[in-house]
């Protein structure tokens, strides 16, 4: 039996490979039930994120072929377009990595928590989809207790390391209560959808975002329970915000002096949150000098970033220090499964020696004889019943000369050595 994890991710695969070797969520079931039905796979789960995919199996063998030929028939693509770029994990090591990876060590942003969620995610689809087992269940359930003390043991996750974290960072440390403030957010690209994904899981009042394109604001503040607003609408609404970010590709501001002076006189000088995270700037620089205005650039946040991820390093060396310690723990757990027939066997063995012995002890009873006199026998015979065997083996050891034997049946028995 082998444990295997094949897989591509942002390090070496380019976004064509890992766009084909994707596996929407509505056609995941059905692959891993075809996955898992090659006589040669007893377990299967995959791992489909826009940074990775991997795949996780238990072979009856350690032949992976059969996997990667699986992958180019279910994908429609030619092997030897995406081996180049596949890397693979065996037992010990495919351990280490399911933990590294699910402790956020492997990312793209050192740390971030999101591939916790998309683990578990994986988890779930293949317990739905029928093909999780014994062995890789418990490696998905201490995946996640071993990524959890990372969480708990460290400060992985503690320090921004991108400046739409530091600025909602910083916002916290401005506002007590992010509940009971508004945000509008400038534009609908990757950056600002990261920003109001942190303000909305710190638990942010309100949502607006903006944008030249009203139909992008209306799906991204759609996923946020937010409220979408043409850029053209943004000074009847400016005033509303206590947290303004803006980051957009304009090559001209978006927000004057002028126009923010305007917003401020109309909350009565109750101050504002500017970020302006894009370069060139969408924010005038004049306006850092309006009363109740705290404006910061990413030139600003840079600073924050940057110390976040030498914060984040040093806690990933303590990480990969309990990683390694419950990598072993659960190597243990399956070393110990290769002795669970033998376990298993022996009790049997054991049950039926004491069933045949309890027969005759019932049978005495019936005839009469003292229940006393019944009980001894009962010990006597059972005794001698289980120790047959044992001394047996041991007595053949000794003439065989095999201390090896002896020895390790003084430990198996816990007995004490012989002075």
């Amino acid at each position: 039996m082998t444990l295997l994890a094949l897989g591509i991710n942002y390090h070496d695969a380019p976004l064509v490979i890992r766009e084909r070797l994707a596996f929407p969520s509505e056609i995941l079931s059905i692959s891993l039930q075809e996955l898992s039905r090659l006589k040669e796979i007893t377990e299967a789960a995959i791992l489909s994120t826009c940074n990775r995919t991997e795949f996780y199996c238990q072979l009856e063998n350690n032949n992976q072929q059969v996997v990667i030929d699986w992958i180019a028939n279910n994908r429609h693509i030619d092997a030897s377009e995406f081996t180049p770029y596949l890397y693979s994990h065996m037992d010990g090591q495919l351990i280490r990595h399911m933990f590294r990876v699910a402790s956020g060590l492997d990312s793209m942003i050192l740390g971030e928590p999101q591939i916790l969620g998309q683990m578990k995610t994986a988890y779930q689809q293949a317990c739905a989809a029928g093909t999780l087992g014994k062995y890789l269940g418990k490696l998905f359930q201490h995946t996640f207790s071993a990524a959890k003390k990372v969480r708990t043991d460290t400060a992985i996750g503690s320090s921004p390391v991108s400046v739409a974290f530091a600025a909602v960072r910083l916002a916290q440390q401005i506002f007590d209560q992010l509940s009971e403030q508004t945000v509008i957010l400038i534009g609908a690209g990757e950056t600002i959808e990261l920003t109001a994904r942190h303000l909305y899981q710190q638990g942010i009042k309100r949502i607006i975002i903006a944008n030249r394109t009203f139909d992008k604001a209306h799906a991204l503040a759609a996923q946020f329970n937010g409220y979408a607003i043409a850029l053209s609408e943004l000074p009847s609404h400016l005033a509303e915000a206590d947290i303004v970010v803006s980051s957009t590709a304009s090559q001209l501001p978006i927000l004057g002096k002028g126009l923010v002076e305007s917003a401020i006189k109309k909350r009565r000088h109750k101050p504002m949150f500017m970020v302006d995270l894009a370069v060139p700037r969408d924010i005038e620089p004049e306006v850092e000098q309006l009363d109740d205005i705290y404006l910061y650039t990413v030139d600003d946040l840079r600073h924050t970033v940057n110390e976040g991820l030498n914060s984040r390093r040093e806690a990933a060396e303590q990480a990969e220090e309990i990683i390694a310690t419950e990598a072993e723990h659960f190597l243990d757990w399956l070393r110990s499964q290769n002795a669970q027939s033998t376990i298993i066997d022996f009790r049997q063995q054991a049950q039926q020696s004491r069933d045949e012995a309890l027969v005759k002890a019932m049978a005495m009873l019936r005839r009469g004889m003292p229940a006393e006199q019944v009980l001894t026998r009962l010990a006597h015979n059972l005794t001698n019943k289980l120790l047959h065997t044992p001394s047996t083996q041991i007595r053949q050891a000794g003439a065989s000369e095999r201390h090896d034997l002896i020895a390790a049946a003084r430990e198996i028995f816990k007995l004490q050595d012989p002075q």
